[in-house]
């Protein structure tokens, strides 16, 4: 199976309840099939200065804005394949550029102990945005359950439901199980439409008859809101 290394395609985000969702995948289950991964656990380490450089960039939401992590669909091992990803938002459009390597070797190319073990294109652009961000690490790790569907007769239009997000900043290995800060209420879930460029009709339609609209979410940025820098009104919890 080939493995997709470059992604442009706009990103919707809508802020579903259960029921919602039940209702929703009624009406698509004539139009959607699970997509090559089907129901995961992914986790992600995503990278950032000492001082939440690119974090606090994204909160203000510019028309330009970039992130790097890390990710795995399942518990890894050290020669388990994981994701070194790229990822960049330029007037709505986002633009992602991933590179597939044993864990062990993507963690020490991103610490800074050995250089990437393959040479391509895609590594010398992170080559690149590690140097320009001189101070890079581990800044939080994010995990969340996915289900994941691609549409029947246009398969590059996908639809994820991601729920039970977790957050946390101790123990920042995909080697390790998941636990953290809940950051959405456990009756709520984050659904995901990708597409390349105008959503089918039959999906917004759907979404306009069942009163589901787009709303914007980030969650690393909300990690930050929530656990790195909590208001002193807001309260956090913990799961494992």
């Amino acid at each position: 199976m080939d493995v997709q290394t470059i992604f442009k395609r706009y990103e919707r985000k809508y802020l579903l309840t259960k029921e919602q969702k039940e209702r929703l995948m009624e009406r698509f289950q004539e139009k959607l099939a699970p997509d090559q991964y089907g129901k995961t656990t992914i986790r992600n380490i995503y990278f950032d200065t000492e001082h939440y450089r690119l974090v606090r960039r994204s909160i203000e939401k510019p028309a330009y804005k970039e992130k790097l992590r890390v990710r795995s669909y399942r518990q890894a091992g050290p020669e388990s394949p994981v994701f070194v990803e790229l990822k960049k938002k330029y007037r709505g459009v986002v633009y992602k550029r991933r590179i597939s390597l044993p864990e062990e070797a993507a963690m020490d190319w991103l610490m800074g102990k050995n250089s990437c073990p393959e040479d391509t294109q895609i590594s010398r652009e992170i080559d690149y945005f590690l140097d320009f961000y001189s101070s890079l690490g581990p800044a939080g790790f994010l995990s969340y359950n996915r289900e994941a569907f691609y549409a029947k007769e246009q398969p590059d239009f996908r639809v994820t439901f991601d729920e039970r997000i977790l957050f946390r900043q101790e123990d920042m290995s995909l080697k390790s199980r998941v636990y953290g800060t809940l950051l959405l209420p456990q009756n709520l879930m984050l659904m995901e439409l990708k597409c390349p460029g105008a959503m089918p009709l039959w999906a917004a339609r759907v979404l306009s008859e069942e009163h589901i609209y787009q709303t914007s979410f980030s969650k690393y940025g909300t990690a930050y809101q929530k656990v790195i820098f909590p208001g002193p009104a807001k309260e956090v919890r913990r799961y494992a």
